[in-house]
């Protein structure tokens, strides 16, 4: 695999998670993260602000920016731009983390809610892309990565949750249009989903354990190796974690096992069999 050695990076989230994975991953090769999120006081159920995950990641050998503020809100949005600019001299990827999730059917969702997935999702997504277009230009091999699934029209999935499912392959969207819009450029634009559930806070909190999934770490090595890549030639990808490894040659997937799980592995949503 390539390095991210003296990269900047600018993510949405990224407190916790697998946004903070992919961060960590990237700051062992010596990048530089700026986290855009909200997190500036602790969850009181989830471990982690924009701070804490910013310590961390100079800890692995990185350099990082914590910036407080709401992908929803244009002006927090070009003010990361502005400052990761200002501090590191430009932008060379983007990672679209920032997601929001309610599983509820059509006739149960709340319309704040619905209005919440769209705003972070869809529109987050494609306001934080925008924002840094020109920098990405002038960068030497620039990715976008989004966070979203393939667009598997298969009617059960939006049938099963259709407005999460809109934001969601909102961002996918976008990164089919950003791909074909800034080919020209040289800028790359792929999304990244895992194959399995994946054992986070979030996860434990709602099925009450990690048996049936993989590490973070499966999604930053897969992101990882997605933002090596040459922007050109790898360009409008809806990838799956563990394909992009396998393809990377990496065989022995049971180290992405949280340790002691047993479990049949789970598949995440908008993936069949």
């Amino acid at each position: 695999m390539g390095t991210l050695a003296g990269k900047t990076i600018v993510m949405s989230g990224g407190s916790r998670g697998i946004g903070l994975a992919i961060a960590l991953r990237a700051a062992e090769d010596g990048a530089n993260v700026v986290l855009l999120a909200k997190t500036a006081e602790p969850h009181p159920k989830l471990q982690g602000t924009v701070f804490t995950a910013a310590e961390d990641i100079e800890r692995a050998g990185g350099k990082a920016l914590a910036v407080v503020g709401d992908v929803r809100v244009d002006a927090d949005v070009a003010t990361a731009v502005a400052r990761a600019v200002e501090r590191f001299g430009g932008i060379d990827i983007v990672v679209n983390n920032a997601s929001a999730i309610d599983l509820s059917g059509t006739e149960q969702v709340d319309m704040r809610r619905y209005d919440l997935m769209q705003d972070i999702n869809t529109r987050g997504t494609f306001l934080l892309s925008k924002a840094a277009i020109p920098h990405l230009r002038a960068a030497a091999n620039p990715h976008i990565l989004t966070l979203s699934p393939p667009l598997n029209l298969a009617p059960h999935w939006p049938g099963r949750h259709l407005a999460y499912t809109l934001s969601k392959y909102g961002m996918s969207l976008c990164t089919l249009g950003l791909a074909n819009e800034f080919a020209a450029d040289g800028i790359a634009a792929n999304s990244l989903w895992p194959r399995t559930l994946i054992d986070t806070a979030a996860v434990r909190n709602i099925l009450g354990g990690a048996d049936q999934a993989r590490t973070p770490a499966i999604v930053a090595d897969a992101a990882h190796a997605v933002l090596t890549r040459d922007s050109r030639a790898c360009t409008g990808n809806h990838f799956i974690d563990d394909e992009v490894l396998v393809a990377e040659g990496v065989t022995d997937l049971e180290r992405y096992r949280p340790e002691g799980a047993t479990g049949q592995l789970a598949l995440d949503i908008f993936l069949d069999d």
